[in-house]
């Protein structure tokens, strides 16, 4: 189930991991890679199709969120890249985020990372914190050998 169906947590943004398809992991990779990060980090609704990853479910209780990640490829993810550096086009990047930004145009896939964040039913004052959002975005950047985006702030990861 993803966890826009589960009214116990609440979208907050997507975030995005580009990289070439040639690197597309397989469903067990993702699963070792996030498993890395320790118990804390709940990985479950692993789906791939012949071994191919495609989506899964991480839940991070003690930050209050939790993210569905789902690979895509094709058109959309070549439309997105031609805005991207649309966008980037009146920013001034130098150094790592120049060489980032290059990287990205020759990017053909991308890991889409739903971030959500747990509501409260007792109505406490549990904060949502995105450092396990942090790492997971570093974790499959590093697997991937992609290039992190937020594009609310515009910040490459």
């Amino acid at each position: 189930m993803s966890l826009f169906e589960d009214n116990r947590y609440q979208y907050r943004d997507t975030f995005f991991v580009f990289f070439d398809k040639d690197h597309r992991p397989d469903a067990d990779k993702i699963q070792a890679c996030l498993a890395e990060l320790g118990p804390k980090y709940d990985v479950t609704n692993v789906r791939h199709t012949d071994g191919h990853f495609e989506s899964v479910t991480v839940v991070i209780p003690h930050d209050c969120s939790a993210m569905d990640i789902a690979y895509e490829d094709g058109e959309e993810v070549v439309l997105q890249i031609e805005d991207v550096m649309q966008e980037f086009q009146t920013l001034t990047l130098v150094g790592e985020d120049s060489k980032k930004l290059v990287r990205i145009q020759d990017c053909t896939a991308r890991l889409d990372v739903f971030h959500f964040e747990q509501v409260s039913m007792s109505g406490g004052d549990e904060i949502l914190d995105p450092g396990g959002l942090l790492l997971v975005m570093q974790k499959l950047c590093d697997l991937v050998d992609g290039v992190g985006l937020d594009p609310q702030s515009q910040a490459l990861m």
